[in-house]
């Protein structure tokens, strides 16, 4: 019996480790889906035995490979994103080698696979394969794992000064690449894309990890912020601070800053910069140097009238030259501290780039002035030209007509007629909902937060049923629905989830989703799929398909009183009890504005005030640095009743006491 307890813990390990390793060498897109010139398929029954076909693929070089996963099915790839075209597919997981997508170095370079093929000097190099100019004593035959593909720079030699290739000027024979070093061992620009290990203090101070919430209770959550890559307890940079930083372990030591040091080489080049103002304008790069007041800008450089940790020194990547108006740290638009001792910082006049009135603080924006409404869509949502920006599971939209963090086909310029604004949801390809390239590096694409609108005729024509509340019905997705349909829209039986005939399956069972409620063969959602409900089939022939499941009637409750009997919590409110949702409606949401980051709550005691506590404004002194968040139910906020206001005005208690006030913009909330 203790054999065979030592061989369980012993796959357990084996399991975990692998799991790990393949966080390390895969980028993972959710939601993508590519086609390669070399490919071969697989049926797998998870994720970890397609990337054991991809690493024994001997017919070609597996850069990346896909798992679909209702399907079972692998597909393995010599080609990445970095080859070949992106498309759409929402069941599908695509897994690229890290080391084939990274434009940096690690040490010397050796295992450097990117795209540069150029010297240092400009000459482009010569192909590996070649033998003219140069008859290379390195070439894909003698050297077949050193990635010697086309006439990319390498370091098959494991030379000290990093990659090189032949060139094709003939009289030189070799030369080296300009190849930046990867943020690992060393920081670019203020750390805000740092991926190392470092988990100490510059006073020597342990890290908190990010997941945890002891010693310190805090907002910044990794399952919340994928693409901040807030793994362990390693130091990162997810607000716009002058660099990298962590929680500590130590009760009397909240946060503090890391010692991490600069890259030797030259940062990445962000381009020219903008001498009007596009967005928050944060590549702003022209020469005003007054507020809109009228005063005169202090030098970034100095500390008087006003000392400052914005310095050219501490965001070597923003900029901060003389007086000039910048925005280095994510605000409304850019700004500087005043050369008037009375007054420490102040918005600027920036000439709008696409001709509009110049922007001003005091301008509200739209969604301060009207009322929240309820946004839907007809059909397909082909005709959506509402303003939501946020996708199912609350990841924020890419602008379409940005290229990052996923590069893609669907701009303006090419769809002038499918109404591209800014990051706003749409459906430029008839999907079956709008939808949206995601801010998440790891996902590409999601549907949006959005529900179909009713049909007007119908709900003239017939009368909304009483229904009972025994009935069967899903709200949303159904991604809770717990009903007892085993039946799919065709008719066919559900398989129950625990068995593995007809269709074996690894992904969807009891034991990997103990929370999705796969109890018997009942129609469920554990992935959150936007049809709804669905199941694996009996039929041989049908692997999985969606069940009919009709959702239930909205609920009415009267605003500002608790639908349910609030819990009684004796915690904490982080790491005490989870509440209902309308149960506590005067709670509200006080969130880094820049980041939409929630970090502390409090309670809404007047249309235009807050209280708060404060230890939760240690971040910053400046109001415009946070925001108040009022009618969400969930930590992404992405619900219809969701209101946001900026904080006008911070009053702090007296003799130290850990309480504040809050005021408000000059528009309150809509109680």
């Amino acid at each position: 019996m203790k054999s065979c307890k030592h061989i369980f813990v012993l796959l357990l390990f084996l399991f975990s480790v692998q799991g790990d390793q393949l966080d390390e060498d895969y980028v993972r897109t959710d939601g993508a889906w590519i086609l390669g010139q070399q490919s071969q398929v697989y049926r797998t029954l998870n994720i970890e035995g397609c990337a054991q076909k991809c690493e024994a693929e001997t017919t070609f070089t597996c850069r990346s490979f896909i798992f679909a996963v209702k399907d079972q099915q692998c597909i393995t790839l010599g080609d990445n994103t970095k080859t070949t075209v992106v498309f759409r597919r929402a069941d599908a997981i695509l897994f690229e080698k890290r080391m084939y997508l990274l434009e940096c170095k690690r040490g010397t370079g050796q295992d450097y696979r990117g795209t540069e093929s150029k010297t240092q000097n400009g000459v482009a190099c010569q192909r590996w394969a070649a033998t003219t100019p140069h008859v290379p004593r390195y070439s894909p035959t003698t050297n077949p794992d050193s990635g010697l593909e086309k006439n990319y720079c390498r370091n098959p030699d494991n030379d000290e000064k990093g990659p090189w290739c032949y060139t094709t000027d003939p009289s030189t024979r070799f030369d080296f690449c300009n190849i930046q070093e990867c943020e690992e061992q060393c920081m670019y620009c203020s750390g805000e894309n740092y991926q190392g290990r470092v988990s100490q203090t510059e006073s020597g101070l342990e890290c908190q990890d990010w997941a945890s919430q002891e010693p310190h209770a805090h907002g910044y959550i990794p399952s919340n912020f994928p693409e901040k890559n807030l793994k362990s307890n390693f130091c990162r940079n997810p607000d716009g601070e002058p660099r990298p930083w962590c929680f500590t372990t130590s009760p009397t030591k909240r946060w503090e800053f890391c010692n991490i040091p600069r890259c030797t080489t030259p940062p990445p080049t962000s381009g020219p910069g903008r001498q009007c103002l596009a967005g928050r304008g944060e590549d702003y790069r022209g020469n005003v140097a007054v507020t809109i007041s009228g005063i005169p800008c202090q030098a970034w450089a100095v500390q008087e009238p006003h000392k400052h940790a914005r310095t050219p020194e501490n965001y070597p990547c923003k900029h901060l030259e003389k007086n000039y108006c910048r925005n280095p740290d994510g605000e409304n638009m850019p700004w500087c501290y005043t050369s008037d001792p009375q007054k420490r910082w102040e918005y600027c006049n920036i000439a709008s780039c696409d001709g509009a009135p110049e922007a001003t603080a005091a301008s509200p924006s739209v969604a301060e002035q009207t009322e929240l409404v309820d946004d839907c869509y007809q059909g397909t949502g082909t005709s959506y030209r509402g303003t939501m920006a946020l996708t199912i599971s609350g990841k924020k939209c890419q602008a379409w007509n940005a290229m990052t963090p996923h590069a893609h086909t669907k701009t303006p310029e090419a769809l002038p007629n499918a109404d591209l604004r800014k990051n706003y949801c749409r459906n430029p390809d008839n999907d079956k909902a709008p939808w949206c390239y995601t801010t998440d590096p790891s996902t590409r694409w999601e549907f949006c937060n959005l529900q179909k609108c009713p049909d007007p005729a119908q709900q003239q024509q017939q009368p909304q049923p009483t229904l009972s509340p025994n009935l069967d019905c899903r709200t949303g997705y159904g991604k809770d629905y717990r009903g007892k349909i085993a039946v799919t829209t065709t008719g066919k039986t559900c398989q129950e989830w625990r068995l593995q005939t007809p269709h074996k399956h690894d992904f969807f069972t009891p034991q990997t989703h103990p929370r999705s409620g796969l109890e018997k063969n009942y129609c469920r959602n554990p992935d959150g799929d936007i049809n709804g409900p669905w199941c694996y089939t009996t039929d041989p022939s049908k692997t999985w398909d969606y069940c009919d499941v009709p959702q239930c009637p909205a609920e009415e409750y009267e605003c500002g009183k608790a639908k349910y009997k609030p819990i009684l919590c004796f915690g904490r409110i982080v790491g005490g009890c989870v509440s209902n949702p309308h149960s506590w409606p005067w709670q509200i949401s006080l969130r880094v504005r820049s980041f939409d980051l929630h970090f502390c709550g409090g309670t809404l005691i007047a249309p235009q005030w807050v209280l708060t506590a404060t230890h939760c404004l240690e971040k910053s002194s400046r109001p415009s640095f946070y925001k108040v968040t009022l009618g969400a139910h969930t930590e992404r906020a992405t619900e219809p009743s969701v209101q946001e206001r900026d904080v006008e005005k911070i009053f702090k208690g007296p003799n130290r006491a850990d309480i504040a006030l809050l005021k408000l913009s000059r528009y309150p909330f809509v109680l």
